[in-house]
């Protein structure tokens, strides 16, 4: 007989939680999971999913407005019901977390439906029940949370990411605080659903981390597409109007008068309250969990997969964490994530793909560089008379021939740069991919077809 309740308790329903919890059930452990809100996590409930069905959304808008130049035409002028689309979002997220639960029960998974927090090392406590149960092994996956500037004046008016899902009406104007990839992503996705947007970033340009060339040039189309981005500045306050919008003043004394603000300044681990610091586990000044590269904290019987260590907040990398952790520790096959050359995308509008160093990353490491780049309008939008750009940029190991990193922005480049991280994994050179037959007519040719470098760095 077991000393204890549970071979593993997890703590937290997202991808990352339920993946391990699943798996390790699968390997003959007992397993429970406690989920304060609702299964499936950021991802499912409140990030990935929804995102990217907002994002498909406010695309519409410029498809039809890009139809008649192949001979369509529209009756009239289209309508968008943001309240329909909300209604089909919530219908599709139910769909998914009944799926989370169903795969879970049959994995033969316990669910607990309440905040569980961590009383010891082999000990928490459900808050629902007032239960403290007890597990040889407990993996915290709760995931992060939206930062919001305390610092603002007026800022209990500020909504996040998580509120803008479940907006009752569209706002015909807003500020969208930030300049990462939440940021431009829902300053695209109001945009494209015909609200005046804002975006307001304290930094030089946008999208920190992100390759220089594809940040600017990501800029430029923002504009292009009617969006006001104001960069080196930051808001001040926000006050109520008598009209129920707002007085939004910047630091640099901008005023706009707007409907919404959104803040999208980055994300917190969730560790808040959750009781690690009596079990003695470590985190860093965001509240990070410290862990192994085998995702083990501090105190050996916890561990801790997702965005709450602060490594790479991506739901595949979630995923991955927690199915090493249960294979580690439960299935008898030791295995830990490889958290280089992630590819990712931001699903901003024109959508970006990236996949290994940046070229201000690759110029840190390496001596000789070879830079290849191509910017070209691309073959849906000639015929519209529009100056939207695809651009790709290839940057390779001169003195290795291997490719370093490939950076892309247009139509699909989050779809092109998942098979793009394959090669990169592979250890793809740049002649492998000059062998490389091009498909025509595409953009994606491009990545084969750009023979001669446009920058030559050498040390």
């Amino acid at each position: 007989m077991s000393d204890y309740d549970y071979d593993l308790f997890v703590i937290g329903a997202g991808s990352g939680g339920v993946r391990a919890a699943r798996i390790a059930a699968t390997h003959g452990a007992k397993v429970a999971i406690a989920e304060e809100y609702r299964y499936g996590g950021t991802c499912v409930i409140r990030g990935c999913v929804p995102k990217k069905l907002f994002v498909n959304s406010a695309k519409f808008s410029e498809e039809f407005s890009h139809a008649h130049a192949y001979g369509w035409d529209l009756n009239g002028t289209p309508t968008f019901d943001f309240a329909r689309l909300v209604a089909n979002k919530d219908r599709e997220i139910a769909r998914l977390e009944k799926i989370y639960r169903t795969n879970l029960d049959k994995a033969g998974v316990e669910l607990f439906d309440s905040r569980a927090v961590v009383e010891g090392p082999n000990q928490v406590r459900l808050l629902a029940s007032d239960t403290v149960i007890t597990a040889k092994y407990i993996l915290i996956a709760v995931g992060a949370t939206p930062n919001v500037d305390a610092t603002i004046e007026g800022g209990e008016h500020i909504i996040t990411s998580n509120e803008a899902f479940h907006m009752e009406n569209l706002p015909e104007s807003i500020v969208v605080v930030g300049g990462g990839y939440i940021a431009v992503e829902f300053a695209g996705i109001f945009a494209g659903m015909g609200a005046k947007t804002t975006l307001v970033y304290r930094g030089e340009e946008i999208l920190r981390g992100f390759d220089d060339d594809i940040r600017k040039t990501l800029h430029e189309d923002m504009v292009r597409k009617g969006i006001d981005v104001v960069t080196q500045d930051n808001i001040a306050s926000i006050a109520p109007q008598a009209a129920g919008n707002y007085l939004v003043t910047t630091k640099a004394g901008r005023e706009l008068s707007v409907d919404k603000v959104m803040m999208a300044i980055g994300r917190r681990p969730n560790t808040a309250g959750l009781g690690l610091e009596t079990a003695g586990v470590e985190m860093d000044a965001s509240g990070a969990i410290k862990v192994s590269p085998d995702s083990q904290s501090s105190v050996p019987s916890i561990y801790a997969v997702g965005d709450v260590t602060g490594r790479a907040n991506l739901t595949p990398v979630a995923i991955r964490e927690g199915h090493a952790f249960a294979d580690t520790v439960f299935g008898g096959n030791p295995w830990h994530v490889n958290h280089d050359l992630i590819p990712t995308a931001v699903f901003s509008q024109p959508e970006i793909g990236t996949a290994g160093f940046t070229q201000a990353e690759a110029e840190a490491r390496f001596d000789n560089l070879d830079i290849y780049t191509a910017s070209f309008r691309g073959m849906k939008t000639i015929l519209c008379g529009t100056d939207d750009k695809v651009m790709m940029k290839l940057i390779v190991d001169a003195d290795t021939d291997k490719i370093l990193g490939v950076h892309i922005l247009g139509p699909e480049a989050g779809e092109l740069i998942q098979m793009i991280g394959v090669t990169l994994q592979m250890g793809a050179t740049k002649a492998d991919y000059d062998r490389t037959i091009a498909v025509h007519p595409t953009a994606a040719e491009e990545l084969v077809t750009m023979k001669v470098p446009t920058q030559k760095i050498r040390k």
